[in-house]
C-alpha cells in the first residue's frame, strides 16, 4: 500500500508564501498541488482540478514532505553562466565614457582588459564587442583630414596650374 503523507497548517502556510514569491506557472502549479493536500483534498481530485495525472500529483508531495518547498523551485539550468550582469557591465563602461567624454580616445583592447580582469579569465574579442553592442556603444574614429585628401603642397601646386588659364 503506497504510503501518505500529510501537510501541517503550518506548512500550508509557508507554501502559500512560496507561491506569492514566485512567477513561475509550472512552479505554481507544483505548490498548489500541496498546500490543496494540505487542505485534506485526496490525489485524483487535485490531479482532476490542476489537469495533471495522480502520479505527478503524488510525486510533488512526496519531494515536498521528503526535501521541503525548495525542492520544487525551479532548478538552475546547466550551460555557461553570464560573466557580469548588464549593470556591473554598465558600471564598468561609464568609465570609460568620462573618459572619452574628457577627449581621451578609447579602444576596445583597454576595454577587454579591464572585462578580463574584472571577471578573473580570459575572454575573447567578440564577447567585448557584444557588449558593446548591448549598451549600444558604436565606433566612432575622428579624423583631422581625410585619408585620400593631397598634401598642402600638392593642392597649392594644382591651385597655380588651374589660376593661370583662360578661356
Amino acid at each position: 500500500m503506497p504510503k501518505t503523507y500529510t501537510i501541517s497548517e503550518a506548512d500550508v502556510g509557508i507554501i502559500e508564501e512560496l507561491r506569492k514569491q514566485t512567477s513561475d506557472k509550472q512552479v505554481d502549479k507544483r505548490l498548489h498541488a500541496v498546500k490543496l493536500r494540505g487542505e485534506g483534498r485526496k490525489n485524483t481530485e487535485i490531479a482532476e482540478q490542476l489537469e495533471t495525472s495522480t502520479d505527478m500529483v503524488s510525486r510533488w508531495i512526496s519531494t515536498y514532505v521528503k526535501h521541503g518547498g525548495a525542492a520544487l523551485l525551479p532548478k538552475p539550468r546547466p550551460g555557461r553562466p553570464t560573466n557580469m550582469r548588464i549593470e556591473e557591465e554598465a558600471k564598468m563602461l561609464a568609465e570609460f565614457e568620462a573618459k572619452a567624454a574628457g577627449g581621451q580616445v578609447v579602444e576596445v583592447s583597454d576595454i577587454k582588459a579591464a572585462y578580463e580582469e574584472k571577471v578573473g579569465h580570459k575572454i575573447g574579442s567578440s564577447q567585448i564587442y557584444y557588449v558593446l553592442k548591448r549598451h549600444k556603444w558604436r565606433k566612432i574614429k575622428p579624423r583631422s583630414r581625410h585619408p585620400k585628401k593631397a598634401s598642402p603642397e600638392v593642392i597649392a601646386a594644382t591651385k597655380k596650374l588651374t589660376t593661370g588659364f583662360k578661356n
